[in-house]
């Protein structure tokens, strides 16, 4: 709770303390469930959204912004500047940072702690109180949050589905949601380019630059653009038919390329999960025929699911493609 720690002015005359007109409260608390917070939750999205108040139920809320990562406490070594370390303990797990106002909930950031960053998935808040702009407060608090428990990065940006593989994979959880990025056509993520300095990192080169003098007057006419100059034309009317193309293709970014797949993957002796039984992809009919850029083929849609996820992800996981 931030509002007990705060210094009170003192009235010179009567050498009392001087209590502010309000009382701003902020609280990092479970990501459990509670009526305030759905009510509260729905306000903004009828307002701000303009979604139907029908398209979220208790369980829809539930599922998506209270069911995040598992909560824990692990103990962090810091180095201090003369070489000496200290043991510190860190909260790690999905967790709410409830902003209220008198008591009354105005907002609700939900955050993701991971094992070296912070991650702002979602905000929520009071249309009320909109022209306070509190998403601005909350990344600036949740900087300074960072700063506190000793993490290394803040990620400013939407949190990935949450992945279920059935096994005891807590570090490989924490590294799938750890993920923050920025889309400038987004109306929604518009918000981000407004904090100054801002830096992007280029798609291919992965160099930083500056947003609005390199990247924005680019992306403002474009909708991808790379300092290596390797720019995709925008122009779409000529491209073939996406389901008939592979993701390899495509070249998106932080996507393994055929070339890095077979050198860091072992596809063969992935596993497949039919009918309670793991069995290896190299099993299958056909498998060592295919190739791996044909989208239409188990081979090509195993291939691209583990060029997504990426080597680690695989040898921890099975793939469930057939559910009867």
């Amino acid at each position: 709770m931030e509002y007990p720690s705060l210094p009170r002015p003192v009235n010179p005359l009567t050498k009392r303390t001087i209590e502010p007109a309000h009382k701003f409260e902020i609280n990092l608390e479970s990501d459990s469930f509670s009526v305030a917070k759905f009510e509260l939750f729905l306000r903004y999205q009828t307002t701000i959204h303009k979604e139907h108040e029908s398209r979220w139920k208790h369980s829809d809320f539930k599922r998506f912004l209270c069911s995040g990562i598992k909560q824990k406490t692990v103990k962090h070594t810091i180095t201090q500047e003369d070489g000496s370390t200290t043991t510190v303990e860190r909260k790690l797990g999905s967790y709410h940072q409830c902003y209220r106002i008198d008591g009354k909930l105005v907002a609700v950031a939900v955050l993701d702690l991971l094992p070296h960053s912070v991650s702002s998935v979602y905000i929520f808040y009071d249309p009320e109180y909109e022209k306070f702009e509190l998403g601005k407060i909350s990344a600036m608090r949740e900087i300074a949050l960072t700063q506190e428990m000793h993490f290394q990065h803040y990620y400013m940006g939407i949190s990935s589905p949450p992945f279920s593989f059935n096994l005891n994979l807590d570090d490989l959880y924490y590294m799938l949601r750890e993920s923050g990025y920025y889309i400038h056509s987004c109306p929604k993520m518009r918000y981000k380019g407004t904090f100054r300095p801002q830096y992007i990192q280029d798609p291919e080169t992965f160099e930083w630059h500056s947003l609005d003098e390199v990247f924005a007057p680019k992306l403002d006419n474009q909708r991808y653009f790379s300092i290596a100059g390797q720019q995709v034309p925008d122009v779409y009317e000529d491209i073939p038919d996406e389901d008939a193309m592979s993701l390899f293709d495509l070249h998106m970014p932080g996507v393994l390329t055929v070339q890095q797949l077979k050198s860091t993957v072992d596809l063969d002796h992935w596993h497949l999960l039919i009918r309670g039984m793991l069995v290896e992809m190299i099993d299958l009919v056909g498998w060592e025929t295919s190739s791996v850029k044909n989208p239409q083929a188990i081979k090509g849609i195993v291939a691209e699911l583990a060029a997504t996820l990426g080597p680690e992800v695989v040898k921890n996981s099975a793939v469930v493609m057939f559910q009867s």
